[in-house]
């Protein structure tokens, strides 16, 4: 399979909107298991994308490349997006699983896990609208990076002429990111 996403030509990538600047889409034809009898071509959609910080990729490769296998009629690009928002569902159970705590239900009662899968699910919800309202464009966080970062501040809350002040640490990563969040919360407005 890597040969044959090596040989796909430059031109054939259709630049796609993505989190990541100049990741691309193409499509080719493909035999899995060629050379057994009955082996039929299939459709390959293949999605690069440069690599992030921190990504573990061999040494002199300029992409990460991300493919799957269809038989779906469609164009290229509303299937490659329909496959990576069914990504995102899994993205979703992951971090209802780890960032939640939902990988283990806490009674052997139906009843009891289902209100704490209700609990749980909300919460989650409350966490994702927090990071769409406060943070916007910035990168995806997991519900567990979120609550690292900036739901579970290293704070002090004082009191002074009827005022409350917020006293961050000092050298704290996230300062600037929290405020910015406090302040896009603050000034949504609640209808009445």
């Amino acid at each position: 399979m890597q040969k044959v996403v090596a040989a796909i030509p430059e031109e054939d990538w259709v630049p796609i909107p993505y989190f990541i600047e100049g990741a691309a889409v193409a499509e080719c034809t493909y035999t899995p298991f060629a050379n057994h009898k009955g082996a039929k071509p299939v459709r390959l959609i293949v999605r690069r994308v440069p690599p992030t910080p921190g990504s573990q990729l061999a040494l002199y490769v300029d992409y990460a490349y991300h493919a799957f296998i269809t038989n779906r009629e469609g164009q290229m690009l509303a299937l490659e997006a329909d496959h990576r928002a069914h990504a995102e569902v899994e993205n979703t159970i992951r971090d209802l699983k780890y960032g939640m705590g939902l990988n283990h239900l806490p009674s052997g009662r139906f009843g009891a896990n289902g209100a704490w899968f209700a609990l749980n699910v909300m919460a989650h919800n409350l966490t994702r609208w927090i990071h769409a309202i406060a943070l916007g464009d910035v990168e995806p966080m997991t519900t567990k990076s979120l609550r690292r970062r900036l739901l579970s501040v290293p704070a002090r809350i004082s009191r002074s002429g009827r005022r409350r002040h917020l006293h961050l640490p000092s050298h704290w990563p996230w300062a600037e990111q929290f405020l910015g969040a406090l302040r896009l919360c603050r000034a949504v407005q609640l209808p009445t």
